[in-house]
This record gives structure tokens, C-alpha cells and sequence, in this order.
């Protein structure tokens, strides 16, 4: 039950309580003797249950007087529990015209009523009149306080309606059936939804219709055919409400109701190795209760997952919650806090793939009505910071949820049953506000290989913020295809490091870019890993030195990190640490230089533990450059620490 039903439920039983205290004293505000009989009969009929039956005697009532109050609110009341609220609204303003103070409940009502009406210059007039004069409900007063709010920022959100052309993706993913719940990967080419068609046979689901999960990848600039997806990822039961990974290879999906879940609704996940999915399986007692869990939305980091749950704990009807995979185990979900969570209901979370940017659905935050859309962002503490009504027209009366955002912060996707398209619900795109985007995020994707054979390998991939060391971004490649997507939040400047069994590990850097992001497409960057054998090297693209000088700087401490673990897993490998300058200045300048790079890396290395019998070092200044040295890029290229196999 929603929390306005409860609201009025509450309100009907306690005008009933009002009405019986008033007849066993037989003083109502109506001296026709024919009036007060047919409202007591009406009275009797409503205690047996006959709805319909009291509300013809109240009516009769009023024919008689008019002017009589008890009986316009036992009307208003049964008509407001029955959904009629333009009779509901008759009945009470009838009641207050007539004595403002005789039920002030009544002019709260009115506000509820005249809010769900658009009625909002009415609406802040009836919640005035209710704070003025209730003495009686303190408790309802910031119901009002919270509906004046409301009906102002209505006002001004018509006032002010944000650029809103949604776009229907297509016959290509939309059909007569209902699409929702859409889910992105990073690089923007693979949509998967949920689609709800006619409920099959053999299906032993237990809610109508057949919920399963669809792909479809985007060609040029209109969407494929949507196929469903494989078994087991897709079954005879229900699976709906995912996300997938930003690489696509593994899901999250909500199941209900099965044999071997843990409540209601329960969480799982499902892996994708080469073009197979994995059986899927329960994320176990930690995250899911015997509550209802749903909608789980995964994080860039691959650690951190958002979910909803009305589990015990919360801060309303349902929340949102977030668990955290360490050391081979989910930890224990961590309510979001009363910035997000509210009294109602908040659902659709999706968190960007800035990962500091949390879109979700709520009830409970000041809206148009129904269930709106919000932005909020994180604090550098991991607060949050106050949600953001998307606006008009992307929150109306109606109810709007399942929002995500494309890597770009351009685009937005959701579903919706507006008018024109394909059937029943449809997924659409539209341009993003520029007031309510996430910071725009960067898509690497590309193959890992074997450099000398070409084969494709399973690598590990680990992205690190260099100003923090902090890891941004784990993921891997395909063992069959060793394709991998990585994407980074557009704000600091990384470290790549590629590792592989048999291999030298890989290293780059990637520099935030300068200004905004336009004309977003991923970018493709393939890796080539050297086998680990006699005269193999590799360049350490993220040790850092001061201008001019060789003290290595902070940000080069996580690469010489990895060099220390690749010489601890390989304890009969010897390395050369080799320096190269560009050709800027002497060239004996540059070769001493380059020396004393070469040594204060092989310093840090015994510093570490490693002997320094395994280790040697030279300096090569200008003299074997690798890219040109009349640019800017180019020198820095050439500017390097490389580690060869001896």
C-alpha cells in the first residue's frame, strides 16, 4: 500500500471514530430529524460492510440539509477511499466554506487533492489554511510543510521545462510486448533489456507473462534485431531487472521465487567466458534476505554493487543498498542514508560509469507526482550529496523510472508507455540535460595478445588513479577473443598495467583530456605482451621523474611495485633498467641523466627487497629513440625507463 493510501485510510477510519463519539452524543451540526436518521442508517450500513448502500443514505442526508457536515465528510471520505477525487474534493470544500474549523483535516485533504489535480496556486492556499488552524495533528503539519514545497517546485519546474526529445529505438529492440529496464555497455554497442511477451506452456513462472532478457547491438547508428539471450542465463522462469558489466561479461539479474533463493526476490549473477554464459547463481544469505532484493546496478571498480531491498533497516518502503565484492566475498549491504533513502520508495539505481554519479526513481523526494527521476552525486568522503529532480517533462504526474546514461554523458535511455510507440512499454533515448549529466568517461577497448605469436591471451587489467594509487577499474580479457572494455572517469590521469602468466607485464598512461569530451567514440588500443624470455623489454610508462632531475616521483610507485612482484614470482629472472632522454640539451647531459634514472629505479628495487645480483643498469640517453623527436608527443615517448630480460 503506497504511503497516500495509508494516508487516506487513516484519515477515513479516524472521520468514522470523529462521527461515532458525535452520535452516541447526538449532536451533530444538522437539526433535521430526517437528515440525522438516514446519516445513522448510512452509519449502521458502513459498520455491515455495505458501502454503496451508506453512501445513498448520506446522500439522502444532504437532501434533506444540505448543510450538513458530518455527512459531506462521510462522502468526501468513502468517495476519496474509492478513487473519485473530484467528489471527494466537492464534499470537503462544502464542509470548510461551511466552517473552516470544523475539520481541519478536511483543508489538508484539499491540498493532497488539489496537488494531484495541478491545482497548485489552490493546493498552498488549502495547506496554509491547515497549518493555521490544526491544533489538533501536529504530526500531519509536515505533510503540509512538505506539500507547499512540492507545489512550488511544480510550478516552477512547468515554468521552466528542460530540453526533452525522447527518440524510440526501434522495431530493431521495441515490440508489441513490453521492453524495460535497458542496461549499456561502456562502449555504447550492446543493449540489453527486458522483455515481458505471452506467458509459454512449459513456463512454471509464477507472475503473468514471460519476462526474459534480449540483446541487440547497435549498427551505424540504428539498433539490430534484438535476439534472446541463451540458456542458461535465460530460463523457463522470470528473470528481468539486470545490469551487465562494462564489458558485457557478466550479468546481474533479479529471480523470484525460486526453489533455491533466499526470500521473495533474490540477486544473481551469470559469467560470460568466450560466447557462453555460465549457469547463474545466487549471490548467497549476505546480500540477499528473506526480503525483496532487485535491480542491481554494478559499478566501473567491479567491486561495488547497488541494489534495492524493503529489507529491515531502511528508511522506508524500499531502499537502496550497496555491497562491496573483497577478498572473494560480497560484504555486508550498507544502507545508502536518509539523503537518498526516504519515508517512500526509491528504486532504478544506476550508477555512471564515473562512478561518483548515482541515478535513481523515488516517491519520496520532492516531485512532479508518482515516481520521479533524480541525480545525485558523490562526495570525495563518500557522502552524497542533496538528489536532483531530473525536471519537466522527463518527470510528470505519472510514474518514471529506469534511467541509465551512456558512457558519453550525452545520452540517456528508459522505458516508457507514451503514446506512438511500438506496443506496450518501449525503450527511447534522449539527450541529457546539460545541468543534470555525469562526468563524461572514457572507453578503452582492444584484444590482448602474445607479441611474438599473435595468439590471444587472458590477461588481467588494473587501472590506478596516479594521483592516489587508489585502483579505478579491474577487469579483464577474453580467454578465446582477449578483447577487453575499460572505462575511466574523464577526471585524472591513469596507470594501465597489463599482467599475464608467462609475461612482462604491460604498462601506459592515459591523461585526463583537455576540456569536454565531443564526438565520443571508444578508443580502439590493442596490446601486444612479451613472453618472458632472453632479450625481452618493455617500457615502464608510468615512472616518474622530477623536470631535469632523477627523483622519482610518488606516482611511479605502484609500476615499480609491479616490476617488484613480477622479479618475486620469477626468482631466476635478471633485468636490465635502461634510461632514455629525448634530444633536448647536451648529449652528454642527457646520458648522465639518463644513468642516474636507471640507478634510482634499481635504488627502489633493492630498497624493496630484490638482490641487487639480479639487477644492472645503464643509461642510453638520446641515442635509441622510438618515435620522433621533433613533437612534443614524441619526446615524451622517447623519454623512458625500459626493463630487458638478460
Amino acid at each position: 500500500m503506497s504511503n497516500n493510501i495509508y494516508i487516506r485510510r487513516l484519515a477515513f477510519f479516524f472521520t468514522l471514530m470523529i462521527c461515532m463519539v458525535t452520535a452516541t452524543a447526538q449532536s451533530y451540526t444538522s437539526s433535521d430529524k430526517k437528515a440525522v436518521k438516514l446519516y445513522e442508517k448510512g452509519q449502521q450500513a458502513l459498520y455491515q460492510g455495505k458501502g454503496g448502500e451508506a453512501a445513498e443514505c448520506f446522500e439522502q442526508a444532504l437532501k434533506y440539509d444540505p448543510a450538513f457536515l458530518e455527512a459531506h465528510l462521510m462522502l468526501a471520505e468513502w468517495n476519496l477511499d474509492a478513487g473519485s477525487k473530484e467528489l471527494a474534493a466537492k464534499h470537503y470544500r462544502e464542509v470548510v466554506q461551511r466552517n473552516e474549523s470544523f475539520f481541519t483535516m478536511a483543508w489538508l485533504q484539499l491540498g493532497n487533492l488539489e496537488l494531484d489535480n495541478g491545482n497548485l496556486e489552490q493546493a498552498v492556499k488549502d495547506y496554509e489554511s491547515f497549518l493555521k488552524l490544526d491544533k489538533k495533528n501536529p504530526d500531519r503539519h509536515q505533510e503540509a510543510s512538505k506539500g507547499i514545497e512540492t507545489a512550488h517546485f511544480r510550478r516552477e519546474a512547468l515554468s521552466h521545462p528542460v530540453n526533452f526529445a525522447p527518440i524510440n529505438l526501434g522495431a530493431g529492440v521495441n515490440s508489441q510486448d513490453d521492453e524495460y529496464l535497458p542496461s549499456l555497455t561502456v562502449d555504447g554497442q550492446t543493449l540489453i533489456f527486458t522483455r515481458r511477451g505471452p506467458r509459454k506452456a512449459n513456463t512454471t513462472a509464477r507472475t503473468p507473462g514471460e519476462e526474459d532478457f534480449y540483446v541487440s547491438h547497435l549498427k551505424g547508428s540504428s539498433w539490430g534485431k534484438a535476439e534472446r539471450m541463451p540458456e542458461p542465463l535465460n530460463s523457463t522462469d522470470n528473470e528481468g531487472a539486470g545490469c551487465v558489466s562494462q564489458d558485457g561479461r557478466i550479468m546481474f539479474f533479479t529471480a523470484c521465487e525460486r526453489n533455491y533463493g533466499g526470500g521473495r526476490c533474490d540477486i544473481y549473477m551469470c559469467i560470460r567466458r568466450g560466447d557462453k554464459w555460465g549457469k547463474p547463481r545466487n549471490l548467497g544469505a549476505t546480500v540477499n534476505s528473506g526480503a525483496w532484493e532487485a535491480q542491481p546496478s554494478f559499478s566501473i571498480d567491479s567491486k561495488t554493487l547497488y541494489f534495492v531491498s524493503d529489507r529491515k533497516g531502511g528508511y522506508g518502503g524500499s531502499d537502496i543498498w550497496k555491497t562491496t565484492y573483497e577478498n572473494g566475498a560480497w560484504s555486508k549491504p550498507e544502507n545508502l542514508g536518509p539523503t537518498i533513502n526516504t519515508a517512500g520508495n526509491e528504486g532504478s539505481p544506476f550508477i555512471h560509469y564515473d562512478d561518483q554519479t548515482l541515478y535513481f526513481s523515488s516517491d519520496g523526494h520532492i516531485g512532479m507526482g508518482g515516481t520521479d527521476l533524480f541525480m545525485a552525486r558523490k562526495n570525495s568522503d563518500g557522502s552524497w550529496q542533496k538528489p536532483v529532480n531530473l525536471g519537466y517533462p522527463i518527470n510528470t504526474s505519472s510514474n518514471e523510472s529506469n534511467l541509465i546514461v551512456d558512457a558519453s554523458a550525452q545520452k540517456a535511455y528508459y522505458s516508457s508507455d507514451r503514446k506512438g510507440g511500438f506496443g506496450k512499454q518501449d525503450i527511447y533515448s534522449f539527450d541529457m540535460p546539460s545541468t543534470t549529466r555525469p562526468t563524461p568517461s572514457l572507453c578503452f577497448k582492444g584484444a590482448v595478445s602474445n607479441a611474438k605469436t599473435g595468439a590471444k591471451v587472458a590477461a588481467d587489467i588494473r587501472v590506478v588513479n596516479l594521483e592516489n594509487g587508489e585502483t579505478v577499474a579491474n577487469t579483464s580479457s577474453d580467454k578465446q577473443s582477449g578483447e577487453y572494455i575499460v572505462s575511466l572517469p574523464a577526471l585524472h590521469d591513469y596507470a594501465f598495467i597489463v599482467t599475464a602468466d608467462g609475461f612482462l607485464f604491460h604498462s601506459q598512461n592515459q591523461e585526463r583530456p583537455k576540456g569536454t569530451v565531443e564526438n565520443w567514440v571508444p578508443v580502439i588500443v590493442d596490446i601486444a605482451l612479451q613472453p618472458i624470455e632472453q632479450g625481452s623489454r618493455i617500457a615502464l610508462r608510468n615512472v616518474f621523474f622530477e623536470t631535469g632531475r632523477y627523483d622519482l616521483l610518488p606516482e611511479s610507485e605502484y609500476e615499480l611495485n609491479k616490476v617488484v612482484e613480477l622479479l618475486e614470482k620469477n626468482p631466476s629472472l635478471n633485468i636490465e633498467l635502461g634510461g632514455h632522454t629525448d634530444n633536448v640539451g647536451k648529449p652528454d647531459a642527457n646520458q648522465k641523466l639518463s644513468e642516474q634514472r636507471a640507478k634510482a629505479v634499481m635504488v627502489y628495487l633493492t630498497g624493496k627487497g630484490i638482490a641487487p645480483s639480479r639487477l644492472s643498469y645503464k643509461g642510453y640517453g638520446e641515442s635509441q629513440p622510438v618515435a620522433t623527436n621533433d613533437t612534443e608527443e614524441g619526446r615524451a615517448t622517447n623519454r623512458r625507463t625500459e626493463i630487458k630480460i638478460m
